[in-house]
């Protein structure tokens, strides 16, 4: 690998610094969302949206959280009107989450206004700086490991 351990060490901290950096304005945008609401909910809620509908299982395997963890969540947005349970289909013993209108509403307006930030913030990136940026965060992501604690 290139660079040096001390250059890699120095890079890695810029690296902590940063993410740590952003996801204190990803849990800004979640309170701007609504204030009771945590910044796992938001992502949750972001997710079942995303998914058209998904069972609180699903939620729990893709975040790598703990069932209990997630059915907190959930019992919170519910609370709040932003999602709703609706019996599967083709197995009504299997509960599937959906987002409410005002759950699809509020994630709407907030996303609009978080795209607006990217924008403004990344105006000034190339078309090809866009593309590698995004294709490192998704190759960060894949790696499927929990993040350090």
């Amino acid at each position: 690998m290139p660079g040096t351990p001390g250059e890699r060490e120095k890079s890695l901290d810029v690296i902590q610094r940063e993410l740590t950096a952003f996801a204190r304005r990803a849990r800004a945008a979640a309170a701007r969302l609504h204030p009771e609401l945590p910044l796992v909910s938001y992502t949750l809620l972001a997710h079942i949206d995303d998914q058209h509908g998904c069972r609180a299982t699903d939620l729990a395997a893709h975040y790598m959280l703990d069932k209990s963890t997630v059915s907190r969540q959930i019992a919170t947005l519910e609370k709040l009107g932003l999602v709703e349970r609706h019996p599967d289909p083709t197995d009504h013993r299997i509960q599937v989450l959906h987002p409410t209108e005002a759950g699809t509403q509020a994630l709407a307006s907030t996303q609009a206004s978080r795209r607006a930030a990217y924008q403004e913030r990344l105006a000034d990136w190339t078309a090809e700086d866009l593309t590698r940026f995004a294709e490192y965060l998704l190759r960060y992501n894949s790696t499927g490991d929990p993040a350090p604690r």
